[in-house]
């Protein structure tokens, strides 16, 4: 069994949302006839998503792993060179402004994931639940996977569940799941992918 755990105030890469994750992420993955589909990366999801969703993220983690909010502002200013003081000195809603502009930058991408997975497996468990459950994921009641990622994902399964989530949560929060979701393999899902193009509800912004 493998079970989803990694200390929150480390900025590295953590094992996955939902099982073992592939360390090689890939920028194109998954193919329909003569057409490819790309992954969206996780800084490419940072410069698509709505403001308001990020902002959420960043005031759930200063309230509930002030280390990691800590980690997160020191490891992205020594990126760019700068003290943690030149964002810290900042209002709150600076400070999240500057941390989204700063998490669109492709250097940027490793951190950027991290902070997703922390954010739902630890501040949105009751989506992750209902995914699983959903698509029949064995987990451990949390939102941690017992073996490994399905290959594929039923169709019929999916779109049920999709409507399921979309029923009880904002849509924008529903599509960055999935959208994480799909980087956890090395090619993600083909069928999740189209949906994700498709589904008019299924924006980030």
């Amino acid at each position: 069994m493998q079970v989803l755990s990694w200390h929150s105030s480390s900025v590295g890469k953590p094992p996955i949302l939902a099982a073992s994750v592939c360390s090689c992420h890939k920028p194109y993955g998954m193919f329909t006839s003569s057409q490819v589909i790309q992954t969206v990366t996780a800084f490419e999801i940072y410069q698509k998503i709505d403001p308001a969703l990020i902002s959420d993220l960043f005031l759930w983690i200063r309230e509930n792993d002030r280390p990691l909010y800590k980690s997160t502002v020191a490891t992205l200013t020594a990126n760019r060179r700068l003290r943690p003081v030149f964002v810290e000195k900042k209002s709150v809603p600076e400070q999240i402004a500057w941390l989204h502009k700063t998490l669109k930058l492709r250097t940027s991408d490793t951190i950027g994931e991290h902070l997703f997975q922390v954010y739902f497996m630890k501040g949105q468990q009751e989506l992750l639940i209902t995914f699983c459950d959903g698509m029949g994921i064995k987990h451990d009641g949390e939102g941690s996977v017992d073996g490994s990622l399905p290959e594929t994902l039923d169709d019929e399964k999916l779109k049920s569940t999709i409507e399921t989530l979309v029923g009880a949560h904002d849509p924008k929060l529903v599509t960055l799941y999935l959208r994480v979701f799909n980087l956890q393999t090395a090619t993600g899902w083909d069928n999740l992918a189209a949906l994700l193009e498709k589904d008019e509800r299924l924006k980030l912004a």
